[in-house]
């Protein structure tokens, strides 16, 4: 990598435009031209630096409210098959097992929930609940959003990978 693909990548981490011709916009702010940007995508991608080249949707925009994190206290031995219709559901947006702290938090597997209303969200838990036959559980709702930076952009600058 070189300083062009280090000032490259800083543009993408801070968002593509929503423009007609997004890599010509930002081959212009770079000094490259547009094949230069694609071609330099490209590469960054077949070697790993970039793993993922996605939209990331800033939910609150687009009127999902309700962000609620849920702590489920699944029994030795149900793990998978429990985790596997959480995975499997259209309702949950992450789904992660977590080792417990015994007799502090004895919660083990978590599923991310979003929704545009707290009744919507909390329907999607009930279903989950019957669905899995989990019925201990604690809801965790976000009330504020307080950061959300793209991942990897706190360990760029404007000098390179830090």
């Amino acid at each position: 990598m070189n300083t062009r693909d280090h000032a490259l990548l800083l543009r993408l981490l801070a968002g593509v435009p929503l423009v007609e011709e997004p890599y010509r916009e930002i081959a212009a702010a770079l000094g490259m031209t547009e094949a230069e940007v694609i071609a330099r995508i490209q590469t960054l991608l077949s070697q790993g630096v970039i793993r993922r080249f996605a939209v990331r949707i800033d939910h609150r925009k687009a009127g999902i409210l309700v962000n609620a994190m849920v702590a489920w206290r699944v029994p030795p031995g149900e793990m998978v098959r429990v985790a596997g219709i959480m995975a499997r559901s259209w309702e949950v947006t992450h789904c992660y097992e977590r080792v417990p702290i015994p007799g502090r938090w004895d919660y083990n597997l978590y599923s991310v929930l979003h929704g545009r209303r707290r009744e919507e969200v909390d329907r999607s838990i009930d279903h989950l609940s019957q669905a899995t036959g989990i019925d201990d559980y604690a809801v965790l709702v976000s009330t504020r959003e307080l950061k959300r930076t793209p991942p990897g952009l706190a360990f760029l600058s404007k000098e390179g990978v830090q």
